[in-house]
């Protein structure tokens, strides 16, 4: 098998269960998903490290929720990177793909050569669930802590939720003689569920006082959880990555004696949820004089979509005002 080929369990999350330590987990495989993000911009190599592991934070993460419609991670910090944004949008019906696209802001003449995470500073790492029309959004956030987005990240359930979390992730490019460099990335998630979780109160062990997934569990919970981690220690990188590793075969290799139990398979794709109509109902909200304002030289209105790249060419005349509400997804700018 070569890494060239595309695999049966590429752009999936499949769900599990490890029945013996009462930990659910997913294992997150992304192939054309990571291509179709990081084609549409032309990102420096720790810019697109970054958004690539938001990716697979957001298929791990969206793929847990009883999700409705959508769930979204943002990063905001006052470094180099200034914005991450990811959105994964929940399959329509049952069977059906689970969406994910993404995009990052950064300040191109402060980037250094330090890895990804070094080009962040000072900020906050924020989950938002949004359950759809008639709905009030949930978001949690807490600040940017350890080495690496899923640090940040596993630090936002034991803060914000309580939940015992770990994310092992594996990203990067591949390439064969006579193809593209590719990107890949895969990674595990497991979260501790106990039926009655403990509210831990005061400081926590992490940075700053907050609160990591051992602050959480204690006695026979404290150790199933800790003989997993023991476990996930042992993965490596092209495990994770998977080309020549099914997901289910890696969960036998390490989890075997945990029991662990598949569900069904969710397929991911790359999309966007752009579109001339969106765009011209958040235009719908400006008056003759700021869309004056907005259009060009060559009396043209023009909008490019953050996250896919696709660029609208309006006629201002087309552009009346009125009571309708801009979209709520904001894609385009």
């Amino acid at each position: 098998m070569t890494i060239g080929q595309k695999l049966a369990w590429d752009d999936t999350v499949l769900p599990f269960q490890l029945d013996r330590a009462d930990i659910r987990g997913r294992v997150a495989r992304l192939d054309t998903v990571l291509g179709g993000v990081l084609k549409q911009h032309d990102y420096p190599e720790p810019v697109e490290a970054l958004v690539a592991e938001m990716a697979l934070l957001t298929a791990l993460i969206g793929q847990t929720i009883k999700l409705r419609w959508k769930l979204s991670l943002q990063v905001q910090t006052r470094g180099a990177v200034r914005l991450i944004a990811t959105d994964y949008y929940s399959p329509s019906k049952e069977g059906e793909p689970a969406w994910i696209r993404a995009y990052a802001g950064f300040d191109a003449d402060r980037l250094t050569a330090g890895r990804g995470f070094d080009q962040l500073g000072e900020g906050y790492f924020a989950i938002t669930i949004d359950q759809g029309e008639g709905t009030t959004p949930y978001q949690g956030l807490t600040p940017i802590t350890g080495d690496s987005l899923a640090a940040c990240a596993e630090t936002y359930f034991a803060q914000s939720e309580q939940l015992p979390t770990r994310f092992a992730l594996g990203y990067g490019k591949s390439a064969e003689p006579g193809r593209p460099a590719a990107w890949r990335g895969g990674g595990v998630m497991l979260q501790h569920l106990p039926e009655a979780p403990p509210r831990a109160t005061g400081g926590g062990s992490g940075d700053q006082g907050l609160l990591r997934p051992e602050d959480i569990v204690e006695g026979e919970e404290a150790e199933n959880w800790n003989r997993a981690n023991t476990l996930l220690d042992t993965v490596d990188e092209l495990e994770l990555i998977g080309p020549n590793v099914s997901p289910t075969d890696l969960l036998v290799r390490l989890f075997h004696e945990e029991t662990p139990r598949v569900f069904e398979i969710q397929p991911i794709r790359f999309g966007c949820t752009c579109s001339e109509d969106r765009v011209r109902r958040s235009l719908s909200a400006y008056g003759p004089e700021d869309i004056a304002e907005m259009t060009t030289e060559d009396g043209r209105v023009t909008a490019d979509c953050q996250f896919c790249g696709a660029h609208y060419d309006l006629d201002p005349e087309t552009l009346g005002t009125g009571p309708v509400a801009p979209d709520q997804d904001g894609d385009a700018e």
